[in-house]
């Protein structure tokens, strides 16, 4: 058998540390052994090269030392986090999935071979590849599905230096912010650490318990940690970097854990499931200004709208037409950029979430970071509603700090006052809501609030 640099890595670093979970930790020997017999365990079961097998699970030892045997037997690899039988269901048909396993139960579930594969299955197959599907949410529709070549994926990671780096896998499974640090991670020999349960409380304890070094997360995470006071009550001292994406940072939020945390660096970072991971620079870790590092990435802004043209992006989507991107292979992302004299970014916001108040721009974030200045809110989602008058007006959810001590109306009308004098009338938020916390994500990124 050919082994491939990926797997050949564990006996280079085979005595380093290389997932810690709230229990045990395990070697790279342990990750290597566990390779193996997930190898012999898809040859009992048959389980053809080049064939499509969807994980259902999120990141274990035997999840990630399944991916691997997987890339190494070059299949096609869908990955599923989510328990919702309807959402699995859609993303199996999608991914015309000849295979399931789930990590928990090491169950498989065989389904039969499709009449008539997808031209794109066809073309990596002829290019004797390993493939990664990643797929939009899909609850109650068909969800987004993207091929990767994931040979040409993981070859991006290589030749990176050894780096006893301790990194929190926070981001999931099937996410590609969570395959970008798994594939980091294996690459520089790091060593991993995984939570059952991400609440605040638990990666804090895990952060102070293996020392770890470095933490990606989203910025609503970021929040509830401070809301839990985990800064105060948890030694987070080995932390020496936070990257932080999927969402707008908030201004004032940056600020604020800057002054808890000054001895670590804040990194944003940027990547989408159709490009994958940029590496990326930013200004200071003060600024919310970043730039893309030279490399396989390339980037124009188009009418304020960021686009990217990458070496590791997607093959194309399974099931859906590829007009996010042009002919000649620039992905337009949605995302709208201010750019300084220097050439950093700064990512405002989505297009689709802009609030527009009589043809003027808000972004939710500016509003949600002048929100957040206030001394009484502690978390607050702002979003636009219908005016028949202006088009849409700006409102938002708010959590109050519990001790309070006035009127609900007192508090509110206090909080639009401190916006009047932070912000242009128009951005002032018209309806305030006062919730017990804010909708999130598995992902931990805010949810969109309907108009």
């Amino acid at each position: 058998m050919n082994i491939k640099p990926l797997i050949a890595n564990l006996d280079v670093f085979t005595n380093n540390p290389f997932l810690n979970t709230e229990t045990h930790t395990y070697s790279y020997a342990d990750l290597k052994k566990e390779v193996l017999r997930q190898l012999n365990y898809l040859k009992e079961n048959e389980v053809a090269q080049h064939s499509t097998v969807f994980i259902q699970g999120d990141f274990s030892l035997s999840s990630i030392a399944l991916f691997l045997a997987l890339y190494q037997n070059d299949n096609v690899i869908a990955l599923n986090t989510a328990a919702n039988e309807q959402e699995m269901a859609n993303k199996i048909a999608v991914a015309q999935a000849q295979y399931l396993i789930d990590t928990e139960t090491a169950q498989i579930i065989r389904y039969p071979m499709s009449t008539q594969e997808n031209p794109l299955m066809e073309s990596l197959k002829a290019c004797g590849h390993a493939g990664l599907i990643l797929f939009s949410s899909g609850t109650t529709s068909e969800p987004k599905a993207m091929l990767h070549d994931l040979s040409r994926l993981v070859e991006s990671y290589q030749h990176k230096r050894p780096r006893r780096l301790s990194i929190f896998l926070f981001l999931l499974f099937d996410h590609i912010g969570g395959i970008n640090t798994l594939l980091n991670i294996l690459s520089i020999g790091g060593t991993a650490t995984i939570a059952r349960i991400k609440s605040p409380d638990v990666v804090a304890s895990l952060i102070e318990k293996y020392r770890i070094t470095v933490l990606p997360t989203s910025p609503t995470f970021l929040n509830l940690m401070l809301i839990s006071n985990v800064f105060i009550h948890y030694d987070l001292g080995a932390l020496r970097m936070i990257t932080y994406g999927t969402e707008p940072m908030p201004e004032s939020l940056l600020v604020t854990l800057r002054a808890y945390l000054p001895h670590v660096k804040f990194l944003q970072t940027f990547g989408t499931s159709e490009t994958g991971i940029m590496n990326t620079d930013s200004l200071s870790s003060d600024s919310l200004f970043m730039r893309f590092q030279e490399g396989d990435t390339e980037y124009r802004i188009v009418d304020g709208e960021l686009w990217l043209r990458s070496g590791t992006q997607i093959m194309g989507y399974l099931n859906y037409s590829m007009d996010n991107f042009t002919k000649d292979g620039w992905f337009k992302t949605g995302d709208l950029v201010e750019i300084n004299a220097d050439g950093y970014l700064k990512i405002l916001g989505r297009s689709k979430e802009i609030i527009n108040v009589g043809g003027e721009k808000v972004y939710p974030a500016e509003v949600e970071s002048v929100l957040m200045q206030h001394p009484q809110v502690k978390d607050c989602k702002a979003y636009g509603e219908q005016n028949g008058l202006t088009g849409q007006f700006v409102a938002a959810e708010v959590v109050l700090d519990a001790d309070y001590g006035e009127t609900s109306n007192d508090v509110l009308r206090a909080i639009r006052q401190f916006c009047r004098e932070h912000m242009d009338n128009y951005k002032v938020p018209i309806r305030l809501k006062i919730v017990e916390a804010i909708r999130y994500s598995s992902r931990y990124k805010k949810l969109l609030i309907a108009s």
